[in-house]
Formats: structure tokens, C-alpha cells, sequence
């Protein structure tokens, strides 16, 4: 495993001047847009070994006396069921997870936006629901051609409709759900009726990835690549700030094409007064500081062509349950080819498909489906583990694993036999499963039961937060069970996604 190769409190130190620099710039108040995920940033965990997922929660932390939080959620997401990848909820529980959050870390919500609004179950849903913790939530409609129809955004028909959401907090953090949640456009919304009221606020975005100041083919960039190939995004050089200032800088394809309405629109809301506006380029509008954190880069550089391999492998799960298309996975593939990596450079890839093979071997004459799952502990260590009629292979890997973490030798069973026999017979007797064998989550409330009686079981139970950052690879698609056990302990999950029934519903 990668040693740290981020300073989170250097960062910290210089991330906090950055935004107070830009504040000290606005004459009124700082439309902070916060993209990328305000929690559990597990992208950033990954590609920069040290990184805490919850570092941005402490830099707001250090500056909730002058901050309130707008959040902000599409409609159109609200209402198709768009899935937040890494939790695997819906984005109105998203919605509520993040406010929850929030509130954990002493920051409240001001209030919740539902932008380029249509009514539907779905936000209906959500509104009552935040209005019920009583949670103000506005709605913002679609504006026709947006960003295009500047004379018509930038006038009463445009934001002026929209709801003007009164704040007193110096620092105004606008954050979302995910992409395309609406926080530019309700930070122009807000500008705009701020400078109708004679205040000349000031608008920065703050996004971790593409970091502006590493080369454009640098691996965390081409991780970044890697993550929003869904979205197509496309690392480059920012040409409006080489032009304007003679300097090489890295943004990305969707700020850089925008940025000339982008511009002209915050020009016209400005006039001639709000300098804090009038930006030369789109990387002028960040205050990113991660690059000032890396203190490793090779050991920086190896993490994020892991990244690109796990990203893959996730779209490659994505397309065969028909997620995303085939384009997605392709994008990702030509980055492997750029990094000079191929799949089965991720450590575990081969020896999960040896342990299904060697499964396969030992039981030849038989009819089934052989699966293999490779785990690599924190030490570096590669333990395996197959299918059976008791576990799936992950609950397997995870066993197995836990023994070499506590130092139980093989000959010792971690669970007792009549445990696994009377949840086996549960599942098959009176659940009607398909399957008796145990998933990995099925497999920790079993070892939860059997830590109070059996000295094993509890050894291994101790050993579980150690498993948090290990890496385990699957032959086969997990099932529910085992992605939701697996993400609980913290574990980074790809897999071949090869389905584990010839059945059209998959069970």
C-alpha cells in the first residue's frame, strides 16, 4: 500500500488563505461554488495516499463563523433516480445524507434549491420531506436556451424570476448533490439580484480535480479524466490564461467552452463596478490549492494509474448492466493506454481469477459457477477465496482476511458451525433464497453474534477497521449484500462482472 504523499494541514493552511484572499476581493459578499463532494471525497482519498476524505469539512469547519451553505439539487435528477455511484442512494437521499452531514460537523443548511425545476414525485417527495426538518427549499425553473439567451438570462425574465435567497454570512457556500446540480447558476442568480440591490459580490469556484497546477497529462489529471468519463470530461490547457498572462495552467473542456458566455454574462451582471467579476479565464475563477499538499508526487503519480484501472473496471460493470454506454468504458481504456497500465496491472485482478480457475480445476465434472475474489490487506498481504454452498467467495476473501489480520491460524473456524447452520437454513428454509451461502454482510452480523461467546470471532471482529483502504477484486458481479458489506469496511471493490446465474433476473 501507498505511504502518505498528502500534507492535509498544509493544505489546509494554504486552501483557507486562498478563499479568505478572495473574500478580502468581493465588496459585498463570496459565492463560493463547491464542486466535487463536500464528504467522503473517496476519489481524492485514493489518488492522493494521505488525503483525508473529510478535509474539506474541516476547512469549513475553521471558517463556519463567516459561512452559510446553500445546497442544491436538479430536478430532472430527482425525478430519473440518478444514483450517487459511491454511497449507492438516489440523490434525494443523497440530498438529506449530506445535510445530515453537515450538521454532524456543527454547519447548517441555510436552505435547499431545486433547480431547473419540473414537478414530479420525486422533488415533491424531497420538499416535504425538508420542510417537515424544517428546512426552507425554493425551486428554480428552467430558463429557456440557457446559457445562450444572455439578454434574456441576465434580465427580470431571467434570474429575475428566480427566488432571491436572503444570507448574512460574509462566505456563501453553494454546493449540490453531484454534477449538474445547478450551484453555477443559482451563484449567477444570486449575483445578479445582489447587484440589482447595489451589492457587489463576488463569485469563486472551488474544485479539487483537474489541479491546475500539475501538467495537463499528469496521472491525477488523467484520473480525473477517468472519473467523469460519463461526462466526457477532457483535460487541456486553459489558452484564455496562457493568453491573458503567459501561463501554462490545467482546467478542463466544459469550463474552458463555457467560460466566453460564462464571462460575458458575469460582465453584464457586474457592469462596470464589480471587479471581482471580471475574470481573464476560467482557472482565475478557482481557488484550488491541492497541488500545495502533495509532498510525494511518484508515490502520487502510481495511486492515480490505480485509480484509472478502478475506474475501468467500474464502467466496465456500469455497461453490462446497461448504466452507461459502451463510449465510457472505451474513454478509459485509451487512458490506461496513455499511463502505459492494462488491467491486470490492479494487484489483485490476477490472483482472483487464479483462485476461480483452481476452483473450477478441483471441482471438474461439475456444472456451476466458479467464483474468485482476491483481497489486499493494508500490509501488502493477498489473501483469495472461492464460492461454496456456505459463503460467497468476498465473505470468503473477508474471512480469510481477518484471520491473517489476528493471527488465527486455518485449522481455527472463525464462525461456529451451527451458527453458519442455522443462517444457511434461515436464507434457504424460510427466505426463499436461491442461494444459502453467506455475503459478506450476512457474514459480519454472524461474526458480530459470535463475538460475545467465541474468543476467534471476536479477534477478528477487532480487526475489522484495519480492513478500511484495503482493495479486493471479484471474478463475478456482486451481489447486494456484498457491495453494501464491502463499502461498509471501507474496501475498494472492482470487479470482471461476470454474472453469477445464467438467469435473466439476477439473483
Amino acid at each position: 500500500m501507498a505511504s502518505s504523499a498528502f500534507d492535509n494541514e498544509k493544505y489546509l493552511t494554504e486552501q483557507t488563505a486562498a478563499i479568505l484572499e478572495r473574500v478580502g476581493r468581493s465588496q459585498g459578499k463570496l459565492y463560493l461554488e463547491f464542486g466535487g463532494k463536500l464528504t467522503y471525497d473517496l476519489h481524492a482519498a485514493r489518488v492522493l495516499p494521505g488525503y483525508d476524505a473529510n478535509v474539506k469539512m474541516r476547512l469549513l469547519q475553521g471558517l463556519k463563523d463567516q459561512i452559510e451553505v446553500i445546497f442544491c439539487v436538479s430536478s430532472a435528477d430527482l425525478e430519473r433516480g440518478r444514483i450517487r455511484g459511491d454511497f449507492g442512494i438516489t440523490y434525494d437521499l443523497a440530498t438529506l445524507k449530506s445535510i445530515d452531514d453537515l450538521r454532524d460537523w456543527d454547519i447548517k443548511v441555510s436552505c435547499v434549491m431545486v433547480t431547473r425545476f419540473h414537478e414530479g414525485p420525486a422533488s415533491a417527495r424531497l420538499m416535504q420531506q425538508l420542510a417537515r426538518k424544517g428546512i426552507a427549499t425554493f425551486v428554480q425553473p428552467t430558463i429557456p436556451n440557457y446559457p445562450n439567451a444572455v439578454s434574456l438570462i441576465v434580465s427580470d425574465d431571467g434570474f429575475g424570476r428566480n427566488p432571491y435567497l436572503e444570507t448574512r454570512a460574509p462566505i456563501v457556500v453553494v454546493t449540490g448533490a453531484g454534477p449538474g446540480s445547478g450551484k453555477l447558476s443559482t451563484c449567477l442568480s444570486q449575483l445578479y439580484h445582489d447587484h440589482r440591490r447595489g451589492i457587489a459580490s463576488g463569485y469563486a469556484k472551488f474544485e479539487t480535480f483537474p489541479i491546475w497546477d500539475l501538467a495537463v497529462d499528469h496521472p491525477i489529471n488523467l484520473a480525473y479524466e477517468a472519473a467523469t468519463a460519463d461526462l466526457g470530461d477532457i483535460s487541456m490547457i486553459d489558452p484564455f490564461h496562457l493568453q491573458a498572462y503567459g501561463v501554462t495552467a490545467t482546467n478542463y473542456n466544459r469550463d474552458v467552452e463555457s467560460f466566453p458566455i460564462l464571462k460575458t454574462i458575469m460582465d453584464r451582471i457586474a457592469g462596470d463596478d464589480g471587479g471581482a467579476l471580471h475574470y481573464q479565464s476560467p482557472t482565475d475563477m478557482g481557488v484550488n490549492r491541492a497541488g500545495a499538499g502533495i509532498v510525494d508526487d511518484c508515490a502520487v503519480q502510481e495511486a492515480a494509474k490505480q485509480e484509472v484501472i478502478r475506474r475501468y473496471y467500474r464502467h466496465l460493470w456500469e455497461w453490462r448492466r446497461s448504466l452507461s454506454p459502451r463510449q465510457t468504458v472505451e474513454r478509459t481504456e485509451h487512458l490506461m493506454e496513455r499511463l502505459g497500465v492494462t488491467a491486470t496491472d490492479r494487484p489483485v485482478v490476477k490472483p482472483a481469477r487464479e483462485a476461480a480457475a483452481e476452483a473450477q480445476r478441483r471441482d471438474r465434472g461439475n456444472e456451476g459457477f466458479y467464483c474468485g475474489a482476491a483481497l489486499q490487506l493494508p500490509d501488502g498481504t493477498i489473501v483469495t477465496g472461492t464460492n461454496s454452498h456456505l459463503f460467497h467467495s468476498a465473505s470468503a476473501a473477508i474471512i480469510n482476511g481477518v484471520k491473517h489480520l489476528a493471527g488465527i491460524p486455518d485449522a481455527i473456524h472463525l464462525l461456529p458451525q451451527n451458527v453458519i447452520q442455522s443462517l444457511t437454513e434461515l436464507k434457504s428454509n424460510y427466505l426463499a433464497s436461491s442461494s444459502a451461502s453467506l455475503n459478506v454482510q450476512e457474514v459480519l452480523v454472524a461474526l458480530g453474534i459470535s463475538a460475545a461467546s467465541n474468543p476467534a470471532a471476536k479477534a477478528g471482529i477487532d480487526t475489522l477497521p484495519k480492513l478500511r483502504g484495503a482493495e479486493i477484486h471479484l471474478t463475478h458481479e456482486p451481489g447486494a449484500g456484498d457491495e453494501t458489506g464491502l463499502r461498509k469496511l471501507g474496501i475498494s471493490v472492482t470487479t470482471d462482472a461476470e454474472a453469477t446465474s445464467s438467469d435473466y433476473f439476477l439473483r
